[in-house]
């Protein structure tokens, strides 16, 4: 019963203390162990490039092709 009368203060204390503790974890400064880092870079001689040289079906080709497949599948 006692517990429960100074519950607001034991509430207040533990506040207090996370506020102190973060002030104090902000103002100690970063730790500067830091390994320099060595990047190279693999430089192409140029971009390679891909060449389509098909051309579009027509509607009769889209067509013949289409009755092909659907004669060709089960269905």
């Amino acid at each position: 019963m006692n517990v429960l009368k100074h519950m607001e203060a034991a509430f207040l204390f533990s506040l207090s203390v996370a506020g102190v503790a973060s002030v104090a974890l902000d103002a100690i400064p970063p730790a500067q162990a830091t390994v320099p880092v060595q990047v190279q870079a693999a430089v192409q001689p140029s971009m390679p490039t891909v060449h389509v040289s098909a051309k579009r079906m027509t509607e009769a080709e889209k067509r013949q092709s289409l009755q092909a497949e659907r004669a060709g599948s089960p269905t």
